[in-house]
């Protein structure tokens, strides 16, 4: 009975531990998966932060070029705007002509020579070029000012999307770690627990293995089964002998009396 009870415990013990350590290499698995995982994480946002400071150092640097375009070609248009003024008041006949407007300030024109008079052809050739000019500036300034839009909605767009990639990577990260160390702490319970158990079980095992000893006979060796029936035959040998002595003296006893009747009964 108490050795059917040890047996009980034994397996209850062993299947505990079985169990436990099924569920710490499951845990142990799953948290290695999820660091990995987290390292990718922390990898991927390291690199969309990259992307992003290149991203923004370049519309930095593109936002400040179109402003030095869009300067110096609003001063241009308001510059030959402000020719094309004066030369269609003068070749008008008006009285501005000697009067031209730059940056809010007038400039001071030489007198017109004595005898000079309009020439309409040439002013109207003067006129187109500037008017082309004008054309051409304002088509420029357009074309900038698109560009410049453009890359804004793009780069807006873009730094957007990141930002929600970020934030959801972040999350990831975060709620990876925090199952990660759970895991961890769940596989350093359990190791606990494992350890404890097989403490219990060695003891039960050696309980057991005393028990074992004492209600199992050993199987006897060959050497010990050899001298056995070595020592049966001998005797074996020294009874059957001794039967033949003691046959042998009852023989020579009967024919000893055998003869004495024998005798007897002649007289």
């Amino acid at each position: 009975e108490q050795m059917s009870k040890t047996e009980g415990k034994k397996g209850e013990l062993e299947d505990d531990v079985a169990k436990m350590t099924s569920k710490i290499d499951t845990a142990a698995a799953k948290s290695a998966e999820l660091k990995e995982q987290v390292m990718a994480l922390e990898g991927e946002l390291a690199s969309l932060a990259k992307e992003q400071a290149e991203m923004d150092k370049i519309r930095s640097e593109t936002h400040a070029a179109f402003e030095t375009a869009k300067a110096d070609l609003s001063l241009g248009l308001t510059g030959v705007h402000n020719a094309l003024s004066v030369l269609r008041e003068y070749y008008q006949g008006g009285d501005a002509a000697a009067m031209l407007q730059q940056d809010g300030s007038f400039m001071q024109q030489p007198a017109a020579p004595e005898h000079h008079s309009k020439s309409s052809g040439a002013g109207s050739s003067i006129i187109g070029i500037l008017e082309v000019c004008e054309s051409d500036f304002a088509n420029n300034l357009a074309k900038e000012e698109q560009q410049e839009a453009d890359a804004e909605s793009v780069y807006q767009k873009i730094t957007q999307e990141n930002k929600i990639t970020v934030a959801s990577k972040e999350q990831d990260v975060k709620y990876k770690t925090q199952e990660s160390k759970s895991l961890d702490s769940t596989v350093a319970e359990l190791s606990s627990d494992r350890e404890t158990t097989n403490a219990e079980l060695s003891a039960v095992l050696e309980y057991y293995g005393k028990i074992k000893e004492r209600c199992i006979a050993k199987p006897e060796t060959y050497e010990v089964r050899k001298a056995s029936r070595e020592a049966e035959i001998e005797g074996l040998k020294k009874a059957l002998a001794t039967l033949n002595d003691e046959t042998a003296f009852l023989q020579k006893k009967n024919r000893r009396h055998s003869m004495r009747g024998s005798v007897i009964a002649a007289q």
